[in-house]
């Protein structure tokens, strides 16, 4: 029976094989993919991807899943630009308050933060489905854009805002930088700390984690106020990428997001996953998308394609499962 540990190691190989094998089909068929203004090009669309697969992960770690990202990334965005572009008027007192844009940033995480926090009370203390919670919410965060934006973008952001999706430090866009730290400081969290550890224990045996005196009411809430505010971290540079803010943002995200983490090598029954086994699962995605496009293939048969590569990941997940814990 492999461990943990070896079949984590097994997965990233296979992902990074997979990988390889990809950019090396791509590179022969097109000449325009393996050059270094695709290369920045693939890493900026990953960014998006990757920060919604870090705060999938870790839920999906515990067990749990989170099909509201894309919702959430769509209200964080807008949030932030109305906060930058119009401030916030309380007309009863006369008083208008103005935002930096600093302060639409932390505005904008803050409410990823508080969506994500929502969803993990009901799934922890009223016992909701993950998927049923997570799935209320996306309506949810989908209403409150509409009615936050009135159904129209909200554009004209700025150019210190914007630096968060188009700026660039040292040839590095910054999308790069801040995807990059969030991952390293994420797969540090799960390898080193107690609440990594607690994490895989959550999601390997919730029962035996409670009876070794973990509070798992405290974690899942952790780990989807976590994940929230990621997918709010996502909306920021979408937005300050786009210079608007579109009521419809964030379509479909979710799936790209569950796709990286299980082609990375994640058990969707939990306990089982690394956030660098998601990063080559989103570069996968990515590099999928990026030579689709090149090759001129047809959006629709892109999802098709997408949706085999999910069906074949969790499929050999699960074959892997019943060849670690055989009947």
């Amino acid at each position: 029976m492999l461990s943990r540990v070896g079949r984590i190691s097994i997965a990233r190989i296979q992902s990074g094989a997979a990988l390889l094998l990809m950019v090396g089909a791509l590179s022969v068929m097109t000449r325009t993919f393996l050059t270094p203004d695709n290369a920045w090009n693939i890493l900026r669309q990953v960014s998006v991807n990757l920060c919604l697969s870090i705060g999938m992960t870790l839920i999906i770690l515990t067990g749990g899943i989170d099909v509201s990202v894309g919702a959430v990334l769509g209200i964080a965005g807008a949030v932030a630009a109305g906060l930058l572009k119009f401030g916030v008027a309380a007309t009863t007192w006369g008083i208008k308050l103005e935002f930096t844009a600093a302060g639409a940033v932390v505005g904008g995480i803050g409410i990823g933060i508080l969506l994500g926090l929502c969803n993990g009370v009901v799934i922890a203390r009223l016992r909701l489905p993950p998927f049923v919670a997570t799935l209320a919410m996306l309506s949810i965060a989908r209403g409150l854009t509409l009615l936050w934006t009135g159904g129209f973008p909200i554009t004209g952001l700025g150019p210190t805002f914007g630096f968060i999706g188009t700026g660039a430090w040292w040839g590095v866009p910054m999308p790069v930088w801040e995807v990059g730290f969030l991952a390293i400081a994420a797969s540090v969290i799960c390898a080193r700390t107690a609440f990594g550890r607690h994490l895989y224990a959550v999601g390997g045996s919730e029962r035996a984690a409670r009876l070794s005196g973990l509070s798992i009411h405290k974690i899942k809430i952790a780990v989807y106020g976590i994940g929230g505010g990621l997918s709010g971290i996502g909306g920021l540079i979408v937005t300050a990428r786009l210079d608007s803010a579109q009521p419809t943002a964030g379509l479909g995200y979710e799936l790209d997001s569950i796709a990286a983490v299980v082609i990375g090598g994640a058990s969707l029954s939990g306990g089982r996953g690394s956030i660098m086994g998601t990063v080559l699962g989103c570069l996968i995605i990515g590099v999928l998308n990026n030579g689709l496009f090149l090759l001129d293939v047809s959006p629709f048969w892109q999802q098709v394609v997408k949706g085999l590569v999910i069906l074949i990941a969790v499929a050999l997940d699960r074959l892997g499962e019943r060849r670690a814990h055989p009947a």
